[in-house]
């Protein structure tokens, strides 16, 4: 049993900290009106995808896009992406399971973008035009102000952008 002294200690942590605890939990999808998605956490999409890229969240497109965009990675954006099959299949398994529509997922990347649409970029994304090219976000002169190699350029504006976060700046 816990002596009085230390109740009286611990009773206001446990008050004002439990609901802290709620709202901080139920928050954490978003950030101050910017994003919060799961990492890629599987190592060998992080070193696959990674050793040219951004290590994308899977979060930021839905399986469709996923799989047409693993399904031909001879031509990735303009380069030769090719991997043996069975770590192809691997990756597109994972972005594929991670989606912005997997299962359980209720993704405002998904909202307005038409069931027969298959994004290739971030960028042609409704959720991603409405974030950005209001107040001018991806305007040349933004863009080479941040560095940004192209509009897709995530870590340019958000620096924790391959651990899902995607702060407002």
């Amino acid at each position: 049993m816990m002596s009085d002294k230390w109740m009286w200690i611990l009773r206001p942590l446990v008050l004002v900290g439990a609901p802290a605890v709620v709202l901080v939990t139920l928050a954490s999808p978003l950030v101050a009106d910017g994003l919060r998605l799961d990492p890629v956490r599987d190592p060998v999409v992080k070193a696959e995808c990674g050793a040219c890229h951004l290590v994308y969240p899977a979060g930021l497109l839905p399986a469709r896009s996923w799989r047409a965009m693993t399904a031909n990675l001879s031509n990735h954006f303009g380069d030769n992406a090719a991997l043996d099959q069975a770590t192809t299949d691997r990756i597109a398994a994972y972005l594929a399971a991670n989606a912005a529509d997997a299962a359980g997922r209720n993704s405002k990347m998904m909202r307005k973008l038409s069931p027969e649409v298959t994004p290739a970029r971030i960028t042609e994304l409704p959720w991603w035009t409405r974030k950005h090219e209001r107040k001018d976000r991806v305007a040349p002169a933004t863009l080479a102000r941040k560095g940004a190699k192209f509009r897709g350029d995530c870590k340019a504006c958000h620096e924790d952008a391959e651990q899902g976060w995607f702060d407002e700046e």
